[in-house]
């Protein structure tokens, strides 16, 4: 099964189970709502028994019923008070021996029912308070019980899913960039073998400076793949030299319409960084500044060494970012441009997050004045 059909069975299963937990609430609650109204019953029956006992000097009431109907009650926590407030009689309440905690659960009971009144035949008045059963509460909290053991799960098997999914596309990534080193790496030793040979020949020794760059850059290139495919090596190196390189590298490369300069509060920053791939990072963040500027514009890299990290600042000109696409534009496949595999920036991410531990993102974007990425490194 491919992931497009597993996130549509996930997905079935997340319904499937609000579903379930819906028809569950819905039926509790009902089941509910009847054992509530037979509960008032049942303390009406209770105050009603009370009363009777409260009146024994009647010959004709049948005593030994009416305190069967008050001791059958063994569910529903009912007080039973005079006119002042006096407890008289109680049944099902617990942790509760003083007046004080008395008072308590009559204040609390009085919040969720009005207690119900006795009139006595010497026309007195006492009151019976009750709240809940035990039974009930645990019938109205069963759906919360039930709703966070099934978003449990569901978070579970999303964390599973989703792993799964990460796991398999840096398996594909890994197996892409391997084999692109590899398809790279094969012509490339060929064009070599072809350079040495025509180095023998009468040709231009300029030209054949020019080649060899080019060859160099390929084996750069090769390189940059075979590590990305693999967890690279990282060492403590001096950040601005290796910055410096890159930049300049992309400014010969680049429309004399664009300037490119770079500023730096430092000229030691030692960072842990792989060379390569963090140039590359700095020549997919330049390259898309570039393409974003229409005509005439300015690219600036700031570096700012901090106590525990380096603050890595590409400012550009160009069209600028809407706010909604600040952390879409890292996504592999994202692009605004009309050619574009939307591969650059989410390399980037990866490199930098992955591989360096560090942070990139978008800090804000004005269109046609200023738009900043940052790259945050620790030092260790």
């Amino acid at each position: 099964m491919d992931f497009q059909s597993k996130g549509i069975a996930y997905n079935g299963l997340v319904f499937l189970a609000f579903v379930i937990v819906a028809v569950t609430l819905l039926y509790t609650n009902d089941l509910a709502n009847d054992l509530k109204i037979e509960e008032k019953k049942k303390v009406a029956l209770w105050a009603k028994a009370t009363k009777e006992l409260s009146n024994m000097n009647d010959s004709n009431y049948d005593i030994g019923f009416v305190f069967e109907v008050v001791n059958n009650n063994t569910t529903v926590p009912v007080i039973h008070t005079n006119s002042s407030g006096e407890v008289l009689a109680y049944r099902n309440i617990k942790n509760a021996s003083t007046d004080e905690q008395f008072k308590n659960q009559i204040r609390i009971m009085k919040r969720k029912y009005e207690p119900i009144e006795i009139e006595l035949i010497d026309g007195t008045k006492e009151y019976i308070y009750y709240k809940e059963s035990r039974l009930l509460q645990r019938l109205r909290n069963f759906p919360i019980f039930m709703f966070s053991i099934v978003a449990a799960f569901m978070l579970i098997a999303y964390s599973a899913f989703s792993n799964a999914r990460i796991a398999q596309q840096n398996k594909v990534w890994t197996g892409m960039a391997k084999e692109t080193a590899h398809q790279i790496g094969t012509p490339l030793s060929s064009l070599m073998g072809w350079l040495e040979y025509l180095k023998e020949k009468e040709i231009d020794q300029e030209v054949l400076r020019e080649i060899q760059k080019d060859l160099a850059r390929l084996t750069t290139i090769a390189s940059r793949f075979s590590k990305i495919g693999s967890l690279p090596k990282l060492e403590k190196l001096n950040i601005v030299p290796v910055l410096d390189s890159a930049i300049n590298y992309m400014r010969k490369r680049m429309s004399t319409n664009t300037t490119l300069d770079f500023s730096t509060n430092q000229q030691k920053a030692m960072v842990l960084v792989n060379e390569e791939l963090f140039q590359w990072v700095i020549e997919n963040i330049v390259k898309n500044s570039i393409d974003a500027i229409s005509k005439k514009g300015k690219i600036q890299v700031k570096l700012i060494d901090q106590n525990n990290h380096v603050i890595i600042d590409i400012i550009d000109n160009g069209r600028g970012l809407k706010k909604s696409v600040f952390k879409q534009i890292f996504l592999p496949g994202f692009t605004s441009k009309r050619r574009g595999w939307g591969l650059g920036l989410s390399l980037v991410k990866r490199i930098i997050e992955d591989y360096h531990k560090g942070q990139v993102n978008v800090v804000r974007s004005i269109p046609n004045k200023e738009t900043i990425i940052r790259i945050l490194l620790n030092k260790e």
